[in-house]
């Protein structure tokens, strides 16, 4: 399986790009009734770091659909986070899709026993059958440690499993961040348009086929005006690059905007 990335003591720096894809699991996101807070906090902290997200899936609490997913995307990618489904209820079957999917056994880990009970004798709770279930780690893997709840998440291959509470997820993100493997940060530059998104469609079109190492996007917003306004924002990893495109955007909003005023 390509992309195994097994954890490591510390993070690395690749010249290469490094890729992720986010495998949400849940039926309370597909029917709506949980809104999902977690990938764009994932997006917003893999870029910060030089690891570029590339997709994102959202799947039910199936284990065919799981386990396809999941070997889809541990192939195609250097790291697939995953979130949600390693509570303590029935429906809760990520480490068992996790460990089909990597063939492998999944038992309690002693070291997650541990953890929880240690939690429970803080907090007066019973390691009662439903808990246990969150000990469940397939074989081979490592913990993935959270301050917020204390139970586990795990890493397996180029696979993290992480819970679906937004506070737990980030915890067990941050515990893992200064292991994870990264690539040169993307870089990007905003400029005010000043105009509509229609107006520099084409011209932003032509831009882009110029720059092809560079990203443009636009954005449009309402303005202090309330008028329609557009960012152009210009995203790559060469600084240098970034300021060729940048100036080009620059120069063709100043003609556009010349000739709307003519007209």
């Amino acid at each position: 399986m390509a992309n195994d990335a097994a954890p490591a003591a510390g993070g690395q720096t690749s010249s290469a790009p490094v890729t992720a894809a986010v495998l949400v699991i849940g039926d309370e996101i597909l029917s709506g009734r949980t809104k999902d807070k977690n990938i764009g906090y994932i997006a917003e902290n893999l870029t910060g770091i030089g690891i570029d997200l590339k997709e994102v899936r959202v799947v039910p609490d199936d284990e065919p659909e799981i386990v396809a997913a999941l070997n889809a995307l541990r192939a195609r990618y250097t790291y697939v986070f995953t979130t949600g489904g390693i509570g303590p209820t029935h429906d809760d079957i990520t480490a068992e899709c996790v460990a089909k999917a990597f063939g492998v056994a999944l038992e309690h880990h002693p070291g997650a026993v541990e953890i929880m009970r240690a939690r429970l004798a803080q907090t007066g709770g019973v390691m009662n059958e439903a808990r246990m279930r969150m000990t469940r780690i397939p074989v081979g893997a490592e913990l993935v440690l959270n301050k917020v709840s204390a139970a586990p998440g795990f890493w397996i291959g180029n696979v993290v499993v992480m819970a679906g509470i937004p506070s737990v997820m980030q915890a067990m993100l941050e515990f893992v961040t200064p292991q994870l493997k990264t690539g040169a940060r993307m870089l990007s530059e905003t400029v005010r348009a000043d105009c509509r998104e229609g107006d520099i469609g084409t011209e932003l079109g032509a831009i882009a086929k110029q720059h092809p190492d560079v990203v443009i996007g636009s954005y449009p917003f309402q303005d202090e005006s309330n008028a329609a306004n557009t960012h152009v924002v210009v995203r790559g990893r060469d600084p240098q690059k970034i300021a060729a495109a940048k100036a080009a955007v620059e120069v063709m909003l100043l003609r556009v905007k010349t000739e709307l005023a003519k007209a």
